[in-house]
């Protein structure tokens, strides 16, 4: 059924458990993985955003910093793959101005996906509107499925009443 699946990947927990159900599901369907880290540029600014005197060199230090940790979290991805027997490909791409689900949104295409995976903090509320939502920007403007992943972490809470 599914033959290429992206899998977006930033080492975060959600992010891992996406992983791990992805290689699941491309064992069970011989499918190959696609995995994914985009690194976005506005981090640097943001992070550096404030500081009074900030050099280009220091700049540069910290996107090589964040290429270096891109490029590791894909090493490990792949060799979690390998260690499964899944077929994979892995991707890094940075990005400055573009919102992160259009860039998982674009390599799914040129990947050729028939399936997205990927994890999710599952923040509700003014979390979300804070801090965005990459996981419901990709849901929103792409038709190819999406399976995603909810931290347990995160999981609702219910409203049930206490026993005293």
């Amino acid at each position: 059924m599914f033959k290429r699946i992206l899998v977006p990947i930033d080492g975060s927990p959600p992010s891992n458990l996406g992983l791990r159900e992805a290689i699941k599901i491309a064992k069970d369907q011989k499918a190959t993985l696609c995995l994914l880290h985009v690194l976005d540029q506005r981090i640097a600014t943001q992070a550096l955003d404030g500081m009074t005197y900030v050099t280009a060199a220091y700049v540069d230090e910290f996107l090589a910093a964040l290429r270096k940790e891109g490029k590791a979290i894909l090493a490990k991805a792949q060799a979690q793959a390998k260690k499964q027997a899944v077929k994979c490909q892995a991707v890094l791409i940075e990005t400055i101005g573009h919102a992160v689900a259009d860039v998982i949104i674009d390599q799914a295409k040129k990947c050729r996906a028939d399936l997205i995976v990927l994890g999710t903090h599952g923040r509700r509320g003014l979390t979300r509107v804070v801090l965005g939502s990459d996981a419901e920007g990709v849901v929103r403007a792409t038709r190819i499925p999406v399976l995603l992943m909810r931290s347990p972490a995160t999981k609702r809470k219910t409203s049930r009443p206490r026993k005293s």
